[in-house]
């Protein structure tokens, strides 16, 4: 802010020898320039926008003890530098006094220049309260230790300053546009029917709410309080900003807003996705009916066999998409959003129920149509060979056939019966393939 950096100084010397003239002048135009470079530099600490902020406010917390503090160093700041002004004009007077200096003049000048010369009254040296003993009436510093003490008391006064002045730009106005979203997203969530005592997400933003508002309140009062100074610097104003709460609030308030653009989304395709729904658990229901039809038909037409039951229709899903198409009528996209989600995971895990009912049902139905299968593809490849009139495959044909189109359908003795066959038709064919040398073979046996 136009804030010179840490006030000119430099380390103390022995008095020395008596100074001569060049020398003294040598001296005077140092301290000249050291005197304006200190006089620019408290101007503009005086100047700063922190310090006028910091003197206007209404400060709480650790602002409050810093800036009582820091005040009373920069009016500790002022009187030394009226000391040391005096001080130097009184050298510059007797300086000009003759244009060549006597030999007590350099005398007197080298002492005021090096020297203790410079005393400061109670009243500027004590402005903050003694910790360490009685207090003093006055003091005395040389010229470089009193443009020390300043360099001290400038770097800790411009170190309050600049890291009220930086939390102050930084914070509020960050805060500021996270509480404009956090409104534009209030008015979305409403207009959804996310609201507070009715959705998490609502609750989610009054407490985003509240919390914001009193972040700025603190901030504005208590910048200091959000000040993390920089590791191993002891450069005034050597900082950062302490963001955390206000990073937790935006973090917070983007997930809501995530939440709310999937309520939205459900708006959106809410009629297309419970379409859907209806025709996947009317396709679980026929898949059901279907199971059960078989069933019976199995239980009939199949002996032996353990069927398993079928459950009936999925009733409560069906109650529960009703529940969701009213949400819809409703417009609670707020409720329906995660009845949805859930009807989409159960409806579909019910259609394969569903399928694996039906599958476990006509599986002895599926066993009896391969064996007829079967056995009509033998007794198709023995009529090829022209093998078809032999009595012992006719008999054996014909029991096959009894046990798997008769009702109740014995499966293990029609298997049995169908593996005869397959086996006497081997018989057949094996000879035929061999050759005329082959003589007749007795397979009465096998019957």
């Amino acid at each position: 802010m136009g804030v010179a950096g840490p006030l000119p100084g430099s380390a103390g010397r022995p008095h020395g020898p008596v100074m001569d003239r060049d020398e003294v002048d040598r001296a005077l135009a140092r301290l000249d320039a050291e005197h304006e470079a200190v006089e620019t530099s408290l101007l503009a600490l005086q100047d700063h926008a922190g310090r006028r902020l910091l003197e206007g406010a209404e400060l709480t917390g650790v602002t409050k003890d810093r800036w009582a503090t820091t005040d009373q160093q920069i009016t500790l700041l002022w009187g030394y530098f009226d000391a040391y002004t005096a001080a130097l004009t009184d050298i510059r007077e007797l300086r000009a006094r003759r244009r060549w200096s006597s030999r007590e003049d350099l005398a007197e000048l080298t002492e005021r220049l090096r020297g203790r010369s410079v005393t400061v009254a109670s009243a500027a040296a004590h402005a903050a309260p003694q910790i360490t003993g009685p207090a003093k009436l006055s003091e005395e510093f040389s010229l470089e230790e009193l443009v020390a003490r300043m360099n001290e008391l400038y770097a800790s006064s411009l170190d309050v300053v600049v890291a009220a002045d930086v939390v102050w730009s930084a914070l509020p106005a960050r805060i500021d546009l996270l509480s404009a979203e956090l409104q534009r997203t209030r008015s979305l969530a409403h207009s959804v029917g996310v609201r507070p005592g009715e959705h998490p997400s609502g609750d989610e933003l009054e407490s985003i709410t509240h919390d914001l508002s009193a972040l700025r309140a603190q901030v504005v009062s208590d910048p200091l309080a959000f000040w993390q100074p920089a590791a191993g610097s002891s450069a005034p104003g050597g900082g950062h900003p302490d963001t955390e709460r206000y990073d937790r609030a935006a973090r917070a308030l983007e997930d809501v807003r995530r939440e709310i653009e999937a309520v939205l989304q459900v708006r959106q395709d809410s009629e297309e996705r419970l379409l859907r729904l209806r025709d996947v658990l009317s396709r679980a229901d026929r898949t059901l009916t279907e199971a059960r039809a078989a069933r019976g038909e199995v239980l009939a037409k199949i002996a032996a066999s353990e069927v398993p039951a079928v459950s009936g229709p999925p009733t409560a899903l069906q109650e529960r998409l009703a529940t969701a198409a009213e949400h819809r009528r409703h417009a609670r996209w707020h409720r329906l959003s995660p009845l949805l989600e859930s009807l989409e995971r159960e409806a579909e895990d019910e259609l394969l129920r569903a399928r694996e009912s039906l599958t476990a049902v006509t599986a002895p139905l599926a066993v009896r149509a391969e064996l007829r299968g079967r056995l009509d593809a033998y007794k198709a490849k023995v009529a090829r060979h022209g093998m078809g009139e032999d009595p012992l495959l006719i008999e054996r044909y014909d029991a096959a056939r009894r046990m798997l189109w008769s009702a109740p359908c014995d499966l293990r003795a029609a298997e049995q019966a169908v593996l005869r066959y397959q086996h006497a038709a081997a018989e057949v064919l094996v000879p035929r393939a061999a050759g005329p040398e082959s003589g007749p073979t007795d397979r009465r046996g096998d019957s």
